[in-house]
């Protein structure tokens, strides 16, 4: 999994070390966020040039495999 993430890069100095494209200053979560926001693919790298289509597979590949290695006990009713 990690070689199919090698767009996404974690520096304490950038961006407080929150996980980024390609040290652009674009964070995984933004990149989120405007995909949530119904933004397609293809308005968000029209309206973020430096992005490419391989940045937001690979955040979103980054986001899946965050959250799958969480776990969260929820207590039943």
């Amino acid at each position: 999994m990690v070689s199919q993430i090698n767009r996404i890069t974690v520096n304490p100095n950038v961006c407080l070390g929150q996980p980024t494209i390609r040290e652009v200053r674009i964070t995984v979560g933004f990149v989120l966020k405007l995909l949530a926001s119904d933004l397609s693919v293809t308005e968000i790298l029209e309206a973020y040039p430096e992005l490419e289509n391989e940045d937001i597979r690979q955040a979103l590949n980054y986001a899946a495999w965050a959250v799958s290695e969480r776990t969260t006990s929820i207590p039943s009713a």
